[in-house]
């Protein structure tokens, strides 16, 4: 990315790049070499598949979350998305527009941490987003959650978004949180267990997205030398992906 060297080509990001070695947290029970107890060779899970997955680079990792379950049990209700639009981000040093670019810092220590975990930051004053951790531990990492179809729970998210027509329920990062009941209280915490209060989980066999389907652009608001990178994926067609904005610098007063 830029002037870094060895990594991945910010200019062309592969939706079906192989995964990375890392040390990804794998649910409780779940054994991530695909063996059971026993020892006798098994039928990798899910789980132990995202797990492995996550820990590749961001804009490896982000296409394939496309049509994932993100579920969330949250003030005992329960609320399910399928994911429909994402965003990578790069670590340290790395990617001008990540939050970790210039180092760790108390707001963005979870980036540092293993993959698997949730990345939550406040912005505007108002909103939460949601991070899913993802590449070796310490390389900061991570995917924007950005977009979703609310496909259970309904009726508790329009409860946390009056008057917001089905489509609008997820659409957008900001609105995804909401409609899901999230904020910085899970900050950190594992996605991958499935009895967390937020949890992640890929399509089930022949219900994940036709490739074909995925489409990349610039990532929206961001500016400067990543502002043309196309770490930004959704589902053609979808109407729960959200609209592109590009980023806008901000103009100084008469005073400077």
């Amino acid at each position: 990315m830029g002037g870094r060297r060895g990594g991945p080509d910010p200019t062309r990001p592969d939706p079906a790049g192989a995964d990375l070695s890392g040390q990804p947290a794998v649910p409780p029970g779940t054994d991530p070499a695909g063996a059971d107890p026993s020892g006798q060779p098994a039928v990798p899970t899910r789980a132990a598949h995202l797990a492995r997955l996550l820990s590749g680079p961001a804009p490896q990792v982000a296409p394939k979350l496309l049509g994932s379950l993100l579920r969330a049990r949250i003030d005992g209700v329960e609320v399910c998305c399928r994911l429909t639009e994402v965003e990578a981000y790069g670590g340290a040093g790395e990617d001008p527009g990540s939050h970790a670019y210039r180092g760790p810092t108390p707001r963005n220590a979870s980036m540092f941490g293993a993959p698997g975990h949730w990345y939550v930051y406040f912005t505007y004053g108002m909103h939460w987003c949601l991070n899913l951790v993802c590449g070796p531990a310490g390389t900061a990492q991570a995917v924007l959650l950005r977009a979703g179809e609310v496909i259970e729970g309904g009726g508790h998210a329009v409860a946390r978004r009056p008057g917001a027509r089905p489509r609008e329920l997820a659409r957008g990062p900001a609105r995804l949180t909401r409609a899901l009941g999230v904020d910085g209280s899970i900050d950190g915490s594992a996605a991958l267990d499935p009895g967390a209060a937020v949890s992640l989980a890929l399509p089930a066999p022949g219900q994940a997205p036709d490739p074909a389907s995925i489409r990349t652009g610039p990532r929206v608001g961001v500016g400067g030398p990543a502002s043309s990178w196309p770490w930004r994926f959704w589902l053609d067609g979808d109407p729960t992906v959200s609209t592109y904005r590009a980023h806008i610098p901000r103009r100084r007063g008469a005073g400077g």
